[in-house]
């Protein structure tokens, strides 16, 4: 079973996976798709409110951040980190519970990170926004490193997300019972 998409002038053809034996949600997969990540980049700063700094959790956020700093020409955006690097002094931390992870997970900023957005307008972008649940970690540590939280913003809000009014996004994803159709 598939789900058609179309975004930022594209379409792609999502495969459903169970989550549970009543709900699969459509798998969307922005690594390793050049073309997706670069158009969603740009109708997503077409929308983006005035910011100084880009931050997403790790990891299918990563090429969506990367490109969308590459194309409004900043030089630096921030990866909330999955697990402490070697790198990483004086952490920050907060637990995170997604809808596409079995278990919890923590998310991690360091001083440096919490340094440079102090007192800065921090826009967090994701791939889709399902729960908010990791969206709701990020604004943790931006809101405890010192940064204004000036958006929230993803390529698809999914299930439940559609009816947020606090976040931006591009499309709307259902979410599906188990004979595929949209619940």
């Amino acid at each position: 079973m598939n789900y058609t998409l179309k975004v930022a002038g594209l379409t792609r053809e999502l495969p459903l996976c169970k989550v549970n034996d009543e709900l699969y949600i459509a798998a969307f997969v922005i690594f390793g798709d050049v073309e997706l990540t670069v158009s969603c980049a740009r109708e997503l700063l077409k929308i983006a409110p005035a910011h100084d700094v880009l931050i997403t959790a790790e990891s299918k956020g990563i090429p969506l951040v990367y490109e969308m700093a590459r194309q409004d020409g900043s030089n630096k955006y921030l990866v909330a980190r999955k697990a402490p690097k070697l790198y990483m002094k004086n952490i920050f931390s907060t637990e995170v519970t997604s809808i596409t992870t079995a278990n919890r997970q923590m998310l991690h900023i360091d001083q440096d990170d919490a340094n440079y957005m102090r007192g800065k307008r921090v826009l967090i972008v994701d791939d889709v926004i399902s729960t908010g649940e990791s969206l709701k970690a990020v604004e943790k540590l931006v809101s405890e490193a010192g940064g204004n939280v000036v958006g929230r913003m993803a390529i698809l809000a999914e299930g439940v997300a559609q009816q947020r009014d606090d976040i931006l996004y591009l499309e709307k994803l259902p979410v599906f019972n188990a004979d595929g159709t949209e619940k």
